[in-house]
């Protein structure tokens, strides 16, 4: 697979026509049909349907639509960053490249790709041709890329990604029911929290339920959960809300209180007004893809006037641990589930929030009868834990 091939069939998507396709990316109609028939046949999934006289994206295209859009945009920045031969960039071209520049050696990263050390050294002056810049210099000491090289391999690094998405995704359409079941999950509190607690024994009990069925546990963050159960990377999701698009279905297992953590050394005249507190010390927060950011947004816009807001020093962490540490070590506040940090010994201080503020947890699902058996497994053991 080559990114011209993926461009095509991004624009062909954006589009909705081969020949208005075929003219904004200046190649023949019969290129853009052929791309379309090439990377169909590769991710066994039909891309397009005919709708009168235009081509409408399938369902699965609409899902997949992101990911096209990501390589399409890699590939123009890609080609930005010198004057090729406009010659066609292969995927395992890129791959080999990142290999290489990563490894540091073009002997070393041809023993672990299991090619010959010319055969990679004639692609890599390939693609340097075919981007029309320099990207690796060598040396004595081994291999490291130009500046323009850097900017390559985190642009390969991205197109590799998201055609393993695409690819893994359609994969998986052909998984038997027998195959290992994907649940992602929010990120624990740590090993002492309830949400690891009850996803520890609902590992042990889903594999007494169904021992020919392994169950397989990943945590991200809420954003990055709902993206990989839209292109089944996960068959189902625990999402710390419960709002979630309305193509899925789903069930609340419950609801845990949230609290204001702050550093134990808090005095109680302190602990009277939450306005103050937030004004006086750093806010620890976890990313804005999560359900716990959603719900701490909230409660500082309800808590503060917009001037107060745009003064606060808030400090985003995408890791719940640093942030527990950053409250009881370095006097940070930060908004928590209060069960979940109240065991930690000694806890810190926390301060409850009023009622409206709760961190829910939910249980999500495709709309399909095999995800809608498998829930109703797992929402009895969720509900035992």
């Amino acid at each position: 697979m080559d990114l011209s091939t993926l461009c095509l069939v991004h624009s062909i998507l954006e589009e909705r026509g081969i020949r208005r396709a075929a003219a904004v990316m200046g190649r023949p109609a019969s290129s853009a049909s052929a791309a379309l028939r090439r990377v169909e046949a590769s991710l066994s999934v039909p891309l397009v349907r005919r709708d009168g006289q235009a081509l409408v994206p399938t369902l699965g295209a609409e899902t997949r639509l992101p990911r096209f859009a990501e390589i399409a945009g890699a590939a123009a920045a890609l080609a930005a960053l010198g004057e090729g031969s406009r010659d066609a960039i292969s995927l395992s071209a890129l791959a080999r490249f990142a290999t290489v520049a990563r490894t540091g050696s073009i002997n070393g990263a041809a023993k672990s790709l299991g090619l010959g050390q010319p055969q990679l050294t004639r692609q890599l002056s390939h693609l340097e041709k075919a981007l029309g810049c320099k990207l690796l210099e060598r040396s004595a000491t081994g291999i490291s890329c130009t500046p323009a090289g850097l900017e390559a391999l985190a642009l390969a690094e991205r197109i590799g990604a998201a055609w393993e998405a695409l690819s893994a995704a359609s994969a998986e359409r052909f998984r038997r029911s027998a195959a290992t079941w994907r649940l992602g999950t929010i990120i624990p509190f740590g090993h002492e929290s309830e949400i690891a607690a009850m996803l520890a024994r609902l590992t042990v009990e889903w594999r007494a339920a169904r021992p020919r069925q392994p169950l397989f546990l990943s945590s991200t963050t809420a954003d990055d959960l709902i993206s990989g159960l839209k292109n089944r990377r996960f068959d189902l999701i625990l999402l710390d809300t419960d709002h979630y698009p309305a193509e899925f279905e789903g069930s609340l297992i419950g609801r845990s209180q949230l609290a204001l953590a702050g550093p134990r050394s808090l005095d109680e005249a302190e602990r009277q007004d939450f306005a103050a507190l937030l004004r006086r010390y750093p806010i620890a927060v976890p990313s804005p893809r999560s359900g716990l950011r959603q719900m701490t947004d909230r409660f500082l816009e309800a808590t503060l006037t917009p001037a107060e807001r745009s003064r606060l020093t808030l400090v985003e962490v995408d890791s719940i641990p640093v942030i527990i540490n950053l409250v009881l070590r370095h006097g940070h506040l930060s908004v928590l589930p209060e069960h979940s940090v109240a065991n930690i010994n000694p806890p810190p201080t926390l301060l409850p929030l009023y009622p409206a503020y709760q961190q829910s947890l939910s249980l999500v699902w495709p709309r399909d009868a095999l995800s809608r058996q498998a829930a109703e497994t797992m929402l009895p053991l969720l509900a035992k834990s």
